[in-house]
């Protein structure tokens, strides 16, 4: 059965007078971004990804489409956190599909994914690169309130990411994520899986400038966090290298800084931007 779609948004980016500025906009439905602004001089462009339904029901669909023209740079964002609430008879889903041009950049920041009791969530992502072009995408996935103040009351959290580099000689799968947490079906929280933590946080870099190095400073910088955390690097495909940081805590807060002081570290190294601070609340 095909999915009614609940929400809409088409983004592009390119360069025009030296700062990145939409060069296509599209929304419909429970979806649209506010106005752009730019948090410094490096012509970075920022777009807050609006809700207006504020939450993910049940048999919701949500499309997004992103594209990064060469030598553009998008931060995107969201203006709160995604809540699933009871999804009875079908999941919310949502699905993107982002495309990364010659030289382009994108930082995707999203608030935290709230699951709450009785909640199912897909969240499909398929990422296109060109070899010189960047990515750093977080996500934190939080449990949400459940009368008995238990943490895994929501049935099931799926994340799928692919992420392809496009050389010339076609595109070519760097990374295939894929998170599944099935409470009901599993105990969620033993050793293996969630380590008797309920919180957890992902960053993912894709750069030609990622090496073992940089994943040994990551993973030493999260030893000052109260949370468990590995990192871990991709096979190089056409000179760039994926890394993937995966970090368990049982704080939202905590995984929220952890991730913003290691995107932090990429933001001054290779473009000397500030740490964001996006004073959302």
């Amino acid at each position: 059965m095909e999915r009614a779609v609940r929400g809409r948004l088409e983004l592009g980016v390119s360069v025009r007078g030296g700062r990145s500025v939409a060069s296509r906009q599209f929304h419909e439905g429970a979806l649209r971004v506010l106005r752009p602004h730019y948090l410094d001089e490096s012509g970075q462009v920022c777009y807050v990804m609006v809700n207006p339904g504020g939450a993910y029901l049940g048999a919701d669909l949500f499309l997004i489409d992103v594209e990064v023209e060469s030598g553009a740079e998008l931060l995107l964002t969201t203006q709160s956190a995604t809540k699933v609430y009871r999804t009875p008879g079908s999941f919310a889903e949502q699905r993107m599909r982002v495309r990364l041009g010659e030289g382009s950049r994108l930082e995707l920041m999203p608030d935290q994914l709230i699951a709450y009791r009785e909640a199912s969530y897909r969240q499909n992502s398929h990422i296109s690169l060109h070899p010189t072009s960047s990515l750093v995408m977080a996500e934190v996935v939080t449990p949400g309130w459940s009368p008995d103040g238990a943490s895994f009351k929501y049935e099931e959290v799926r994340l799928r990411n692919e992420i392809w580099i496009e050389d010339p000689n076609g595109a070519k799968l760097l990374a295939l994520d894929n998170l599944l947490i099935r409470p009901p079906l599993n105990d969620v929280t033993g050793m293996g899986f969630m380590e008797g933590f309920s919180h957890l946080g992902s960053l993912v870099v894709v750069d030609p400038r990622v090496d073992q190095a940089l994943a040994d400073e990551m993973h030493h910088i999260t030893r000052d966090f109260d949370a468990y955390t590995g990192v871990s690097l991709t096979m190089p495909i056409a000179g760039s290298t994926g890394l993937v940081l995966r970090s368990l805590s049982n704080s939202t807060e905590e995984l929220n800084t952890l991730l913003g002081v290691c995107a932090g570290v990429l933001r001054e190294r290779w473009y000397g931007q500030a740490p964001l601070n996006l004073r959302k609340y």
